[in-house]
């Protein structure tokens, strides 16, 4: 069965804008996985440690048959590749990506929470969200758009403009 998830992805770390369309790219070849969307591109300030460069951010949907773990194990692996390192909490990098939606999934496991637990709580996710899913719902948490005003003191930009859709 294939699913709609949503990737969030960002960088601050060697060339955060290439990292991320990098990233972009490896998600539409992974396997039983083909990208339906994509932002543009985003700065934003970073949150929690700020005392590092400014993030590039992006969010994608994709339509994938592989379950949320082994998603997950992929969306790491990609980080991995692109040399991400976990020296402590908010740390700059050069990959993040977080799995943020899986269809109407809403669950906790150890490890994984769905959808993910602060994404209403962030503009860098909501903004590039709502450019390619204006109607995005958050399992338990309502329309995507009903978020945003609660983002408002957040420094957060389009870097390029819209991408649109790919491969619809």
């Amino acid at each position: 069965m294939k699913v709609v998830a949503t990737v969030g992805l960002g960088a601050n770390l060697n060339d955060p804008a290439a990292q991320v369309e990098y990233a972009l790219a490896e998600l539409n070849r992974l396997p039983a996985t083909r990208l339906l969307a994509r932002s543009s591109l985003y700065a934003s300030a970073p949150v929690g440690y700020v005392d590092q460069p400014d993030f590039v951010n992006a969010v994608a949907q994709i339509e994938t048959a592989l379950a949320p773990r082994a998603l997950l194990a992929a969306l790491l692996d990609i980080e991995h590749r692109h040399g991400r390192e976990r020296s402590f909490r908010n740390a700059p990098r050069t990959l993040d990506l977080d799995l943020l939606l899986y269809g109407a999934a809403h669950f906790h496991e150890d490890g994984l929470t769905l959808p993910h637990p602060r994404m209403s709580e962030r503009g860098f996710v909501l903004f590039p969200l709502l450019e390619i899913a204006p109607d995005a719902v958050i399992p338990g948490r309502g329309r995507a758009a009903d978020w945003v005003a609660r983002c408002g003191d957040q420094s957060v930009s389009p870097l390029i403009p819209p991408a649109a859709v790919v491969n619809a």
